[in-house]
């Protein structure tokens, strides 16, 4: 397992279960992503409102608003610019993947999930960024 990112991403990890979220945000690190953590829906919609960040990692299941509300009004609040919703949940029926995407969420993955799957994720996503970043010049 690579722990090197291909692109370093800005991460939101919002977890209401401290041990879960800190150990989420470790493995990140480790991997070289700068990562922050909010353990409710208000603090993850102040944290992403003051710097966008490339991901989210968004638990369903939070007190106060769920992470289907979270993500419907990161996606109004956001702008051009939108982060990859991504839900990391223990709510896992047909019905739960269909509100996360009603609510603007990317990606589904059921708890508990393997850190390598997550390093997979950011790997893709940031090799994604950067190959969008890269200058493209014109024949002619």
């Amino acid at each position: 397992m690579n722990l090197t990112p291909r692109l370093p991403l800005s991460v939101l990890v919002v977890e209401d279960q401290d041990d879960c979220a800190q150990s989420t945000a470790e493995l990140l690190t480790m991997c070289g992503h700068a990562v922050r953590v909010a353990t409710c829906g208000p603090d993850a919609l102040r944290d992403a409102a003051v710097e966008i960040p490339d991901v989210v990692l968004l638990d369903i299941q939070l007190p106060g608003p769920t992470g289907w509300e979270v993500a419907s009004r990161l996606r109004e609040r956001a702008g051009g610019r939108q982060p990859l919703l991504v839900a990391v949940t223990g709510c896992g029926s047909e019905e739960d993947r269909w509100r996360s995407a009603d609510a603007g969420i990317d990606l589904h993955l059921v708890k508990p999930v393997a850190p390598a799957d997550l390093i997979r994720l950011l790997d893709w996503v940031g090799g994604h960024l950067a190959a969008r970043a890269v200058p493209t010049t014109a024949c002619g």
